[in-house]
């Protein structure tokens, strides 16, 4: 082929990870592709003294790589897919999404195998909404912390003893080579990831069709079809990253499971439904379970957020 592609990316070494993954997934699928990676900072990786529930807005960590493909200094961009918009800019696409790797939360501590025997009043850091309800329903006497930056500046804050505990990714830990530092995943159906969470995405602009083929190669149908019915309820329900929603769905024969929750992080109040359908349409089922949520009343949470 002999192209050049310009990929862009986030700096932080989970981003990098991700994207040199892709880099090498495009090489072993096209003969004659080189690529250059575009490293760039975001608002997200910038503001780190506020949690990302109040900077607000959608694509904290989309913006400034959107502009590169804009102004055609990259022509792919690479995201985790949980912070990804539900609904993308006018004039890009998502390529492609890659197979899920683990998608659960991972309860991440020096001296405790996990919330059940943290003591009284430990703190715990986490900045995701989502994370915090979850918790708060399950400890309401833990001292729930902010905690911002990358993986491995949150795994120095809790050896540097700022935190008894706290919350990561798995896949974001078992990416850098940290499996070793998940005392406990938390799995469902007690306790739901982000929407998408552990999936990878690479969006470029819309209409460019040798770009949008090329990347379609990598696309893993399965994974597609699960978290297309994450993000539909997570569009029903108008939500976005930055808010305390969870969905996780699986797939098993042609049919789709998902499940739903919406909490609140101050009080620990949950929310919860599930539903299943045919895999044929996955945001028909994603809008089912946020119906139903509504109908428990997930608009009063929502809105105090």
């Amino acid at each position: 082929m002999g192209r050049t592609l310009r990929i862009a990316t986030r700096k932080s070494p989970l981003a990098l990870w991700q994207t040199e993954h892709v880099a090498e997934r495009l090489c072993a699928a096209h003969s004659g592709i080189r690529i250059e990676l575009v490293p760039l900072s975001t608002r997200g990786d910038i503001v780190l003294d506020r949690s990302l529930a109040t900077l607000g807005g959608k694509g904290l960590f989309l913006k400034e790589l959107e502009e590169a493909m804009q102004e055609g200094r990259a022509d792919l961009a690479v995201h985790s897919l949980k912070d990804v918009p539900m609904q993308l800019d006018p004039g890009f696409a998502l390529a492609a999404i890659l197979a899920r790797a683990n998608p659960f939360d991972a309860f991440v501590s020096n001296h405790h195998a996990g919330f059940d025997v943290l003591p009284p009043r430990a703190v715990v850091g986490t900045s995701s909404l989502r994370r915090q309800a979850q918790i708060r329903a399950l400890r309401p006497d833990l001292q729930l912390r902010d905690l911002r930056g990358n993986v491995n500046t949150r795994l120095a804050k809790l050896d540097a003893g700022e935190f008894d505990a706290i919350v990561l990714a798995c896949a974001g830990l078992d990416r850098l080579g940290f499996h070793a530092r998940i005392r406990a995943e938390l799995a469902p159906p007690q306790f739901l990831p982000a929407v998408a969470q552990g999936a990878i995405a690479i969006e470029t602009r819309d209409g460019d069709a040798d770009l949008l083929a090329l990347c379609a190669l990598l696309n893993d149908r399965d994974t597609e079809l699960r978290v297309r019915a994450e993000r539909a309820m997570n569009l029903a329900l108008h939500g976005s990253c930055q808010v305390p929603i969870a969905g996780f769905a699986t797939l098993a024969n042609d049919r789709l499971h998902l499940r739903g929750l919406v909490g609140d992080a101050s009080s620990g109040e949950i929310l919860r439904a599930e539903a299943g359908a045919s895999a044929e349409d996955p945001e028909s089922l994603g809008r089912d379970v946020a119906a139903k949520l509504r109908a428990l009343g997930a608009d009063r949470l929502l809105h105090a957020h």
